[in-house]
């Protein structure tokens, strides 16, 4: 019944946050920030377990207050999320 189910991406707010990736080039760690209502530690958190995952690819530019956090979604990740849909729809007779 959970067989396809991606553990890394199904916590919720690791899947808000492939959810919105996935349908977006990148996004600003600002934009997800806002958008999934998270504190800086708890972002930070989740989109390291993507990183560590492969799943998301992280592009730091610049430094101190005028820094920029991007993420984008790997291969991997995009091919990950596409089959934890797959797997809910299924197990959800959708």
């Amino acid at each position: 019944m959970i067989a396809g189910l991606d553990p890394v991406i199904h916590a919720p707010k690791r899947l808000a946050a492939t959810a919105i990736l996935a349908n977006a080039p990148t996004v600003t760690f600002r934009f997800l920030k806002e958008h999934l209502d998270l504190s800086d530690s708890d972002l930070s958190k989740q989109m390291s377990a993507l990183e560590a995952a492969g799943y998301v690819k992280t592009v730091k530019a610049g430094r101190g207050k005028g820094a920029t956090t991007t993420y984008s979604l790997t291969k991997a990740g995009e091919e990950a999320y596409r089959a934890h849909r797959a797997a809910l729809r299924a197990m959800l007779g959708d």
